[in-house]
């Protein structure tokens, strides 16, 4: 079998580990390791192991994803998500179908301070279920509306799959939370636009609430500024070389920044329990944990994939075949639609980058390099977003489901339907016209 073949055969053999429940760290590492023996030898493996756990983890790009978790799980267990959909609904609740616009709101805001879709998901759901399905909300609209606004996690900054990324392709973290900026304001609009759409379909799905007084909608706004600061702090710190010719800090300082202020919020105006901090600090360790450890075994995988030069060969196999780039990129994002009903955003990314990415760099879009890079991923993350919400697997869904357990599943799939066109509208308007992604970086 030559090296090229073995490479194709392990990608088989890790993504029938990951059917079987091997957790991905594990199955990235297990097979890399047999591979990298298979090929090398054993004395060169135990040369290679001996320096590489080093050279991951010291890392200092990677000191920014437990910071940005720890951001996320302070402002998870802080109740500020409760004044965020507070605030939302004084605003929309009065028209057709705000309680579902309201709760799209309101997992925005709450993204810009917790990196994680399926937490933005999970939070947010506790928060607005009830209230949606007090005023006969069908089960449908009102599962899907949350199910499809957990997803604006994964992209809007701070992203914690954005920032693997970027270390992975070794792109600039600020820049690619500033190119992420615009692609999910079009999200918000888009699932709003989404909303109305699913009422015109079936109208009686999203019944009005009553009109909130202008009293009392500016006290609930006021109640959400600790989240608009925080936001404003890390976001602006990041990116102050665009505006005042130099950055504020770096992007592991803007989370420091992002983690203690979440923290004061969630202390001063969420009612955090002292007693509650201890957990806050285990669950970002354990999510820290299996992070790194996913990250370490998608190094042992990557270095058995270079010593089989597959990624190579599949990148000059393509540039043989004579097809536009833009094809050439349909037919990855497709592979990524498929590959999302099946398996978790992180996964998909550690997994399909180090062979996907030296393909699209190898591919001429009129673009320089680093541009390349942030358009690509940027609509990656999109794509992979699709699968918290696409049928089997949808985490997503599954996690309001069940908080929903009077809904049946199906009905969840169906109404996070038009959100799922929604996206893939976005996903065609991005790859049409890059500039969309590239404005702000430019």
């Amino acid at each position: 079998m030559s090296n090229v073949a073995l490479g194709v055969v392990s990608f088989g053999v890790l993504l029938g580990l990951l059917v079987i429940r091997i957790p991905i760290g594990v199955a990235m590492a297990a097979v890399g390791a047999a591979g990298f023996v298979y090929l090398s030898g054993l004395t060169p493996f135990l040369a290679y192991l001996k320096q590489t756990p080093w050279e991951v983890f010291a890392n200092y790009s990677l000191s920014v994803i437990p910071l940005f978790l720890l951001m996320g799980n302070f402002a998870a267990r802080s109740g500020l998500s409760a004044n965020l959909y507070k605030a939302a609904n004084g605003f929309l609740g009065h028209y057709k179908g705000g309680l579902a616009m309201s709760s799209v709101g309101a997992c925005a805001a709450f993204g810009t301070i917790c990196g994680s879709s399926l937490a933005t998901a999970a939070t947010m759901g506790r928060v607005a279920l009830p209230e949606m399905r007090r005023y006969g909300y069908s089960g449908a609209l009102a599962t899907g509306s949350i199910a499809a606004g957990g997803t604006l996690g994964i992209l809007i900054p701070p992203s914690v799959v954005l920032v693997i990324y970027a270390i992975l392709t070794q792109q600039n973290i600020a820049k690619m939370f500033l190119a992420a900026a615009i692609p999910a304001l079009l999200a918000v609009i888009g699932f709003m636009i989404a909303v109305r759409v699913y009422l015109a379909i079936s109208p009686g799905s999203g019944p009005a609430s009553e009109p909130i007084p202008w009293g009392e909608r500016m006290a609930r706004l006021g109640r959400v500024w600790p989240v608009v600061v925080i936001f404003l702090a890390v976001f602006v710190g990041m990116n102050g070389e665009a505006l005042f010719g130099r950055a504020l800090f770096t992007p592991t300082e803007g989370a420091a920044v992002g983690a203690f202020g979440t923290f004061l919020a969630a202390i001063t105006y969420g009612h955090l329990r002292v007693s509650e901090v201890v957990v806050v600090l285990k669950d970002t360790a354990v999510q820290t944990a299996m992070i790194f450890l996913i990250l370490l075994g998608a190094d042992f995988y990557n270095a058995f994939l270079a010593r089989t030069q597959m990624p190579i060969v599949a990148g000059e196999w393509i540039a043989g075949l004579g097809l536009a780039p833009i094809v050439v990129l349909l037919v990855l994002v497709g592979l990524y639609l498929v590959m999302g009903a099946m398996m978790d955003s992180l996964s998909m990314i550690l997994l399909t980058i180090p062979i996907f990415f030296p393909i699209v760099m190898a591919l001429d879009f009129g673009l320089t390099p680093e541009e390349t890079a942030i358009w690509f991923g940027i609509v990656v993350l999109i794509v992979v977003e699709l699968g918290l919400i696409t049928p089997p697997v949808g985490l997503n869904v599954y996690i309001i489901n069940g908080l929903a357990k009077d809904v049946p599943m199906w009905d969840t799939f169906k109404g996070a339907s038009v959100f799922l066109a929604a996206e893939i509208v976005r996903v065609g308007l991005l790859i049409a016209f890059p500039v969309v992604t590239l404005w702000l970086v430019r």
